[in-house]
């Protein structure tokens, strides 16, 4: 079912919107030329208007192609969300460059398979990371390397205080062609006076590459269009039922991440709002910006709202400036949404929290709750031009209103294609006789009569910490490589605050002592080659691992034996 135009009845959502046709830097540079002095980035206590996020951008384009970076290359942004990831996303962009945007905390062999994976020559990241990529160098050699820092970008004392404070603990960068800083990048491109931009950019071409596991759990890249972004950004904006122009977004969650970079950046950007960028966070100072800035949408996962409502410093908070407040990354229960509405409610909210659904082979969500109409436990009604429908798994057969299937969605963020990966593409993209091409999301749902669609629950097997996708075939891969093991398996474990934490069951190769040291070498290895947020909090040595009746680990039995225990343990 599409967004009809019976929805007018919970808020004016238009079925259909008209689109540009410009890249996603034109748009953004012709809303800094719109409204220049108005705010574009706050950063750390520093205000940066559109008129100088316009000159960034520019001044960033002119240093990449100093560099030799040209149409349809791939830059490595390996950053937090800070402002040179923004000039580096629309400064490639600018050049007919695509920014391929990873975690800053992947690991050195992670980080390696992204540069292979995207092919990039050139990779941005900041000081406090360096030493990592000197790593990455040593296994996957790449011509360019330049490094910025957190102080480049703040007001004059508290830059002076960061370095002193901070950077000063961070190996020193060695300059040289191969290495540069970023203010050494910038001036580079101060010989670049024309013919580095252009305005001739096809929308549907590759603009950013994200990485997920889609349905298989194999990291893949996923080949997004301007089309993509600036569809969603009107879609956004169609959805939200408020006006974003001049309004304020806590942009928390990551840029590397569809939600983060989509919605939190792009979107506000693209329709003149502001982006409240935060680096690193913690509830608590998620919550002291989130009512200090007055901030007026905001944008988690589940385990950050619940997180919120257990601190005290938001006993008093006045939250009457929210106009939205959006959940994603994982399924927000019935009972949380409760609370929460009751929260926002008792601090002088006028609005609801609002569940979103999506994947980032669509960007980010393409699927949201009615801000008048809420259905208990549904994740809403598509966005603007957007499809939805259950089938029978793997199938185009339709099923009927309240059956369980797979969900599938359709519409103008649809990804181009997985980057090198033909054949999974040709399973997740499929085009239908109805003309569509739909995205497979191994989700499994339901749809009501009304076209209110319910999440049920994941065909493919994945682990969400945090609000970051874990996929445990990856990590298993990775635990199998340590000379000690013979096998593993990993499984996600219920937590109070990450939704999710992952635990590694082991097997040892026969004669390898199952002690603590052996553990302790384990994890060390892991720490080398595992991202922070999908580090195993434990390993569980087995003799055995249990088997399903065609010989595969039946982890579904290892979860089981994980809550029964749990709910021994827990007090009566």
């Amino acid at each position: 079912i599409m967004n009809e135009p019976w929805l007018s009845s919970y808020g004016e959502v238009p079925a259909k919107l008209q689109y540009s046709d410009k890249s996603m830097s034109e748009t953004v540079l012709a809303t800094a030329a719109a409204d220049p002095s108005f705010t574009a980035l706050t950063f750390m206590g520093r205000s940066i208007p559109y008129s100088l996020l316009s000159t960034e951008i520019d001044r960033t384009a002119r240093a990449f192609y100093n560099i030799g970076i040209r149409r349809g290359t791939r830059v490595l942004v390996c950053m937090p969300n800070v402002p040179q990831a923004i000039y580096c996303l629309y400064g490639l962009n600018r050049i007919g460059a695509i920014a391929a945007m990873v975690h800053p905390l992947s690991a050195v062999a992670e980080i390696a398979y992204y540069m292979n994976e995207a092919e990039c020559d050139c990779a941005v990241t900041l000081n406090q990371f360096y030493d990592k990529f000197v790593d990455v160098r040593k296994s996957r050699p790449f011509s360019k390397l330049i490094i910025s820092s957190i102080s480049a970008e703040l007001p004059t004392l508290k830059s002076i205080g960061y370095k002193l404070l901070t950077e000063r603990k961070f190996t020193k960068v060695e300059k040289s062609d191969s290495t540069l800083v970023w203010n050494d990048f910038i001036k580079g491109g101060e010989n670049v006076k024309e013919g580095y931009a252009f305005s001739d950019k096809d929308p549907n071409t590759e603009a950013v590459v994200l990485f997920s596991g889609g349905t298989t759990g194999v990291n893949k890249g996923i080949m997004l269009s301007d089309l993509n972004f600036n569809a969603l950004a009107a879609q956004t904006a169609a959805m939200s039922h408020e006006e974003i122009r001049h309004s304020k977004m806590l942009a928390a969650m990551p840029v590397f991440h569809g939600f983060g970079l989509g919605v939190c950046i792009h979107s506000m950007l693209f329709n003149g709002g502001r982006c409240i960028l935060v680096p690193r966070f913690t509830p608590k100072s998620y919550a002291k910006l989130m009512v200090n800035k007055k901030c007026n949408f905001v944008a988690g996962v589940p385990t950050l709202y619940e997180a919120l409502l257990r601190l005290d410093s938001m006993e008093k908070a006045d939250l009457s400036a929210l106009k939205g407040v959006f959940s994603g990354g994982d399924s927000l229960s019935i009972e949380l949404k409760k609370k929460l509405d009751a929260f926002l409610y008792e601090h002088n909210a006028k609005i609801q929290v609002r569940e979103g659904y999506g994947t980032t082979e669509t960007v980010t969500a393409c699927c949201l709750t009615p801000p008048a109409m809420n259905k208990e436990g549904s994740i809403g009604v598509p966005f603007p031009d957007t499809y939805i429908k259950i089938v029978k798994p793997g199938t185009d057969e339709e099923l009927p209103y309240g059956e369980e299937g797979e969900i599938l969605l359709a519409g103008p963020t649809a990804m181009k294609q997985y980057m090198n990966h033909p054949d999974e593409t040709a399973n997740t993209l499929r085009h239908h006789s109805d003309g569509l091409t739909w995205v497979y999301t191994g989700d499994l749902g339901t749809m009501d009569e009304e076209g209110f669609t319910y999440f049920k629950g994941r065909a493919k097997r994945m682990i969400i910490s945090s609000g970051y996708n874990v996929y445990p075939g990856q990590l298993e891969n990775i635990i199998d490589a340590h000379e000690f093991v013979h096998m593993s398996c990993i499984i996600g474990v219920p937590d109070p605050y990450k939704m999710q934490k992952v635990k590694a069951f082991v097997m040892l190769k026969q004669g390898v002592p199952a002690d603590d040291k052996t553990k302790q070498a384990i994890l060390a290895y892991c720490r080398k080659n595992i991202a922070k947020y999908a580090m195993p909090y434990d390993i569980e040595f087995r003799a055995e691992l249990p088997k399903t009746l065609v010989g595969k680990v039946a982890y579904r039995v290892l979860e089981q034996e994980e809550a029964q225990k749990r709910a021994e343990e827990k007090p009566e």
